[in-house]
């Protein structure tokens, strides 16, 4: 795998959504480094796009009530566990899950694999809540994929949150997750 600065130079073979999270982007004028690879299925995998970055890729969870009636987009550390029970306190929705591939294509034009923040930039009727762990603010850099799970981005935080947040319109709420195993 190799880095480099922007989009690809030849978006032959690109799926439409991935060439748009590029236009999105270089029209705001967010700097960001980009690396192509295979679908990442397993921790070693996300552990080599990691180190080709030099940032630790974002896990990006699409969450749902159980009336289907409120969608998160929770962006944490890659390597931090996950617990519903711990978020659904601190946002009060109680009975989070995760939402369906179906709900995911039809809010962020995304499939399962590819969730990314990136994706909100297809949510127009404003239906995704965004979460950011705490741990993902304190960085200088995150990384998420351009909607497409081949490829991955690192781009800078402040970018995000001063940039692109309010160019699709979302704001964003804080959330504080331990991540800890049930002891």
């Amino acid at each position: 795998m190799e880095l480099y600065n922007g989009r690809p130079a030849d978006p032959a073979g690109r799926l439409p959504r991935e060439i748009r999270t590029y236009d999105f982007l270089d029209a705001l004028g967010i700097s960001y480094q980009r690396t192509d690879h295979e679908p990442a299925d397993n921790m070693e995998a996300c552990n080599v796009i990691d180190a080709v970055l030099g940032v630790l890729i974002c896990k990006n969870l699409f969450l749902c009530n159980r009336q289907k009636t409120a969608f998160y987009l929770l962006m944490m550390p890659g390597d931090k566990k996950f617990k519903t029970k711990e978020l659904s306190s601190q946002i009060s929705s109680a009975r989070l899950s995760f939402a369906g591939p179906e709900d995911m294509l039809r809010y962020l034009d995304i499939e399962p694999g590819a969730v990314s923040v990136m994706g909100l930039m297809n949510d127009k009727s404003r239906a995704v809540q965004q979460l950011i762990d705490e741990d993902v603010l304190k960085g200088e850099y995150i990384g998420c994929h351009p909607c497409v799970c081949t490829s991955s981005l690192k781009m800078k935080t402040d970018d995000l949150i001063r940039v692109f947040l309010p160019a699709v319109e979302h704001s964003f709420r804080t959330v504080m997750l331990k991540g800890e195993e049930d002891v």
